[in-house]
């Protein structure tokens, strides 16, 4: 096989409601046309028929297949299904979330530069910011979701805007139109975390944000089963992305990753629905059990921006926490080491319903630091019946 097969994949993605509900992919010469799933390009080079066309690929490697760390059939196809989920320009796939993160944020930074994160940010994030003090990158914690909050924080040196909506762990909303408006009026990036809400449920890009980045780990595969990052922009930055923070550090998605991704996005509306259904009626018997102080789900009308949430989100995924009324990490062991059906677990996003809390024990003075209460347990509600998970929180709570 020669370079002409391996020119060029073509996706053809149709969407009902913002619902993928096709896939055709193929490549040039029309190989793939039969087959009902993509293949896996699991290679690391790709061989030529003559070294000008070798020459010729090596020379724009974005566009052509040359070493699997830059480009692959396999991956390709995945990013594609990716942007035009999200609608975006392009996206470029990484080999976990965090790897997606520091592309964004190593894209938009130089030393000298400052970086507001906004609420809770995901804990891995923050240290990151941490690192980067390294290379004289400063940057400073919003803990409320205010837009104000955030203008008060903006120094000259500021460069970009990390923020998740809903945050991590306390899930309270951002304006995200109010913060791009901000951004672009002082020249500030901003870059989003929408793994929470996947495209389906929130697309950054159509309120103003610059980057958008997934943990595919989570809802895009959906099965617990890959670790993969995405970040989703205009063909500038993915470009710039591309020739520096990607194929540089070298943080690329495998082909057989890909593949388990292109597979959980093929079903995703269908379990962003069940998520969905699922989390709310738990949530709602949780706001009204008596061991429960406080459940923080944007979609129940007793959170305090739900309306916010209403107009900013077209669904309520899986994941959310509560509160409870007894606060010592021993109430919170004593409650998750009821539960049977829920397994302890960091991630979620998956068919699984998972639940851990930030209150390890040893922790209280950097949770108060984090403006984070102690009594928080955070749930991930997968697809099990939702009455089955109700009656084991019932037990766990009693």
């Amino acid at each position: 096989m020669g370079l002409k097969f391996f020119q060029k994949v073509v996706i053809s993605l149709s969407f009902s409601d913002d619902q993928l509900i096709c896939l055709r992919f193929e490549d040039e010469l029309g190989y793939f046309a039969k087959a009902a799933a993509p293949p896996i390009y699991e290679t690391a080079p790709f061989f030529f028929d003559t070294y000008e066309d070798y020459a010729e690929a090596a020379n724009n490697e974005k566009e052509h297949y040359v070493y699997s760390r830059g480009t692959n059939p396999t991956v390709q196809i995945a990013e594609q299904m990716i942007a035009a989920l999200e609608g975006g320009e392009d996206c470029k796939c990484f080999a976990s979330g965090m790897a997606a993160i520091s592309a964004a944020l190593m894209c938009s930074l130089s030393a000298g530069d400052h970086l507001i994160l906004v609420g809770h940010i995901y804990e891995t994030s923050v240290s990151l910011a941490q690192y980067l003090k390294r290379f004289h990158i400063d940057y400073t914690i919003v803990h409320s979701t205010s837009t104000e909050a955030v203008a008060d924080a903006i120094k000259p040196q500021t460069r970009a805007i990390l923020m998740e909506s809903p945050t991590s762990f306390t899930f309270d909303m951002v304006n995200i139109q109010e913060v791009t408006s901000l951004s672009k009026a002082t020249g500030i990036r901003t870059i989003i975390d929408n793994s929470w809400a996947t495209p389906l449920f929130q697309k950054p890009l159509e309120w103003g944000v610059d980057i958008v980045v997934h943990s595919a780990s989570k809802y895009l595969g959906g099965h617990n089963d890959l670790i993969a990052g995405a970040v989703i922009a205009s063909k500038e930055i993915i470009n710039r992305m591309y020739a520096e923070e990607y194929e540089l550090i070298g943080g690329s998605l495998a082909p057989f990753e890909a593949w388990l991704l292109i597979r959980g996005l093929r079903t995703l509306p269908l379990r962003m629905e069940a998520h969905q259904r699922n989390a709310l009626l738990v949530a709602r018997f949780l706001s009204d059990h008596p061991a429960i102080s406080k459940v923080n789900h944007p979609g129940l009308p007793s959170h305090p921006q739900h309306e916010l949430a209403c107009r900013q989100l077209k669904g309520y995924a899986g994941l959310f926490s509560f509160e409870l009324k007894d606060s010592t990490y021993e109430d919170i062991c004593r409650v998750i080491n009821k539960l049977r059906l829920i397994r302890i677990g960091v991630s979620w996003g998956s068919m699984e319903s998972q639940v851990i809390s930030p209150n390890y024990g040893f922790n209280k003075q950097s949770l108060k630091k984090q403006h984070m209460p102690e009594s928080l347990i955070r749930l991930a509600v997968g697809h099990e019946p939702a009455e089955l998970l109700i009656q084991d929180l019932a037990t766990a709570l009693s």
